[in-house]
């Protein structure tokens, strides 16, 4: 499932143009497109952690919270082996939220900041062991103790994660001084195809900062809000 870039530019100029907004360079989209995917990303965490507070319903395509999983179901990873390097397990590059770090297979290892490790490792009881073990997460690393709490265990690691959607791009061809669509260069969306109309509004509402048309701006908030209360009464 994607949202075809070309057609959110297109639909994103002819409304600019319509309204004789002013011109929004394809570098100028591409920016905006990325800013608007991951704002729309983002809000699906904050969202969920919301409806799940509240009872769904029997319908069987309305449910919120079925309709965010299903959004980002997509995204959900398993990493090979994580391999060892700089003091720790290295993280996926793409990684966005990390979710379960496994050990062989099939052990959960409980995460634990660096205060909760130091004391869990002098406590007979709440010491890791190595079907009990636990990691501390550093900027794009793990480190991984079981029984031996001075040595990290770095083989059989896995992680369950959810991976950052691709940039999406715009590529063009310069032809008679005209910016023409390539799809050989482009990067859809990767977002649900419901997306699409959120997609313009929140590039519309970026190029009305970019632009200084507040009224632009204004406009494109406006229908953003409006659709949020709609999904969220």
């Amino acid at each position: 499932m994607s949202v075809n870039i070309n057609t959110v530019y297109q639909t994103t100029l002819s409304l600019l143009n319509k309204e004789q907004r002013g011109y929004l360079t394809p570098q100028q989209f591409n920016l905006f497109a990325n800013q608007a995917q991951l704002d729309l990303f983002e809000q699906y965490f904050y969202d969920i952690n919301q409806f799940g507070r509240v009872s769904g319903n029997s319908t069987e395509y309305s449910d919120m919270l079925n309709i965010l999983n299903e959004k980002i179901s997509p995204f959900e990873t398993v990493s090979p082996a994580l391999s060892s390097f700089g003091g720790g397990l290295v993280l996926p590059t793409d990684l966005y939220r990390l979710g379960t770090v496994i050990k062989d297979g099939t052990i959960e290892c409980e995460r634990l900041d660096r205060k909760e490790f130091l004391q869990a490792a002098q406590s007979p009881l709440a010491a890791p062991t190595d079907t009990r073990p636990v990691y501390i997460q550093t900027p794009g690393r793990i480190q991984v103790y079981g029984k031996n709490t001075v040595s990290q265990l770095n083989t059989g690691i896995t992680c369950n994660y959810i991976k950052k959607p691709a940039i999406p791009i715009w590529g063009y061809n310069i032809v008679f001084g005209e910016a023409l669509y390539n799809a050989g260069t482009s990067t859809d969306f990767e977002l649900h195809p419901s997306e699409e109309t959120e997609l313009v509004i929140k590039i519309l509402e970026l190029a009305g900062i970019a632009i200084e048309d507040i009224q632009l701006y204004q406009i494109a908030a406006g229908e953003e809000l409006k659709n949020t209360q709609q999904e969220k009464a």
